[in-house]
């Protein structure tokens, strides 16, 4: 009897091992670790962003009567991103992801707003740190986007084997969870040009 089991071990892993390969859980397994370093990149993108910030402020305070509400708002929404706690778990949390995305939407379009706003002012257009820094700021804005589009592609993939016959089995045994992304609704926030009205005095 034990000698029958030891030579049916083999062809029992053999046949587990194309069970797992055959109801796609190795596929998890890579589009899982895929799913998690793209949302490193992403994070790694509005950290870079992030750190270019307090160096922009500080250039525009340099500004006589420059518009201390569009700087206000930049800040603030600095802060209110950085608040939130971008763990790696952060992915399986639709909620969290949310707000998470929504800070960063916020932050964004203050950016987009200061940067409009800072056309008006001849000094700053004409001051080759700050220019330095919006080319710095651009590079990322786009770095970003890179990011994001390979993230949201990446968690397709996951999430359509996740909800796809027979895979949808293996990710209820496994409990590999639908992932959240980055809405359509928030692409089209972020892309949208800030309004601003020009003919408004700066404060002082």
């Amino acid at each position: 009897m034990l000698s029958l089991l030891r030579r049916l071990l083999p062809a029992l892993g053999l046949s587990a091992t194309l069970l797992l390969t055959g109801c796609g859980y190795n596929d998890f397994q890579r589009l899982d670790e895929q799913v998690k370093g793209g949302w490193a990149e992403v994070l790694n993108q509005y950290q870079r962003r992030s750190d270019l910030i307090p160096n922009i402020v500080a250039t525009v305070k340099g500004e006589a009567n420059f518009e201390q509400e569009t700087l206000t708002k930049v800040i603030e929404a600095r802060s209110k991103a950085t608040s939130i706690q971008a763990t790696p778990e952060l992915i399986n949390n639709p909620e969290a992801f949310q707000k998470f995305q929504a800070a960063q939407g916020e932050l964004s379009g203050a950016l987009s707003r200061l940067m409009v706003v800072s056309e008006q002012y001849p000094n700053l257009k004409a001051n080759q740190a700050f220019q330095d820094l919006r080319v710095q700021l651009e590079g990322t804005e786009n770095r970003i986007t890179v990011a994001r589009n390979r993230y949201i592609k990446t968690v397709q993939d996951y999430n359509v084997l996740a909800r796809s016959f027979p895979t949808n089995l293996t990710a209820m045994v496994f409990s590999y969870q639908v992932k959240p992304s980055f809405t359509v609704a928030n692409e089209a926030a972020i892309s949208a040009p800030p309004a601003v009205n020009f003919d408004k005095p700066a404060s002082k």
